[in-house]
């Protein structure tokens, strides 16, 4: 099969690519190189700051659309797969579709599906925006504001939207809450996929012993901290370690390399990352691969998705109990001795349920639904 990546995020869709290739197919990956992460991209459509950036863009898409022609199939990654106005993707969109023969969604961020699930009373206990019945402590907070998020209310977002929804022919979600907020929409024309995590690429260190010391590590998105509650769970870290001071660390780290992110994290025992999800995210995963422990999001509704019912080694923290997360980071602290059990079933988990074959496999199965 010819497959084209239009849009990258967290390194999703280069790790894909490169698996397929590994398995007989062609893969081309168009993207920014998901911004300051750098990640790999065959076609380059990074847009720079200020007019001059922007001319530059639209001339690099300008050129770069006659090499996205010809593929069996088209995934974009998500409604604004490019750093452009709505009314611009949805040209750039019909081009894709006119010649290339499916058009199928990476549900893997932010869009007017999974905005509406999030407010929609029923699907989720929790979301980026709402804990329960109320606002969470993004909504109305600087980066929701600057993110322009309310526009997924607005008539032109809800449009194009509707435009892209009614020219896919089928969606793959990375994580269950994507899934969820498809599976009412799209009904089968929708596939949980999950994440895939090249573990080829990644130094496994497994723990023979409890360390003396905890090392927690935490990575900030400058732009997503209060989104990804990361706000939330630095503070708790930050609280734990002056409540045991002689035998826990800290690293913190910003808007990292995607290369240096991952080599950073190695020598740390735990990673903290995303509070308001269902599911463990990218960066949970690398480290989990790499025999960390995670303490990120892993609800039941996951695990049943996945048909998950003995390995369970996230460290799930509810945004909706007070005192959760600092409660689970003692725990830890206090059973560093469960640590390495803990970091290999951590490990076993990604090869069984996110190694890049697996999820690769997911992906090719549900592709041929459609050819």
């Amino acid at each position: 099969m010819r497959i084209l990546f239009a849009g990258d995020a967290s390194n999703m869709h280069n790790c894909l690519a490169q698996q397929l290739r590994l398995m007989g197919h062609e893969a081309t990956v168009a993207s920014d190189g998901s911004r300051w992460m750098d990640t790999h991209r065959d076609i380059n459509l990074y847009r720079r700051p200020g007019l001059m950036g922007t001319l530059r863009y639209l001339k690099d898409i300008h050129q770069a659309l006659p090499q996205m022609k010809g593929y069996d199939i088209v995934q974009i990654a998500s409604p604004i797969f490019l750093r452009l106005k709505p009314h611009r993707v949805a040209k750039v969109f019909d081009y894709l579709k006119a010649n290339n023969r499916h058009m199928v969604l990476s549900a893997l961020a932010t869009d007017r599906v999974y905005y509406d699930a999030c407010h929609d009373g029923h699907t989720y206990r929790y979301s980026d925006y709402m804990l329960g019945d109320e606002p969470s402590p993004y909504v109305g907070s600087g980066e929701y504001i600057a993110q322009q998020q309310d526009n997924w209310r607005q008539p032109f977002m809800r449009e194009h939207s509707d435009h892209i929804l009614a020219g896919i022919d089928g969606a793959v979600a990375c994580l269950y809450e994507y899934y969820a907020a498809y599976q009412p929409v799209l009904g089968n024309r929708v596939a949980y996929a999950g994440i895939p995590i090249d573990l080829e690429a990644l130094t496994y260190r497994p723990l023979d012993q409890a360390p003396a010391k905890l090392r927690m590590f935490i990575g900030i998105q400058r732009d997503r901290h209060v989104i990804k509650g990361t706000d939330r769970l630095l503070a708790a870290m930050k609280r734990v370690h002056d409540r045991y001071p002689g035998i826990t660390e800290l690293e913190v780290v910003e808007n990292l390399p995607y290369d240096e992110y991952t080599r950073r994290m190695r020598d740390s025992h735990v990673i903290l990352d995303q509070l308001y999800s269902y599911t463990p995210g990218t960066n949970a995963l690398i480290a989990m691969a790499q025999g960390l422990v995670a303490v990120s999001g892993a609800e039941p509704e996951y695990y049943d998705l996945i048909g998950e019912t003995a390995n369970k080694p996230i460290v799930n923290v509810s945004p909706l109990v007070e005192g959760d997360i600092d409660h689970k980071l003692s725990w830890l602290v206090e059973h560093r001795d469960q640590l390495p059990e803990m970091a290999r079933a951590s490990r076993i988990f990604v090869e069984k349920h996110n190694a890049a074959p697996v999820v690769a496999q997911r992906y090719l199965d549900f592709w041929k639904t459609l050819l």
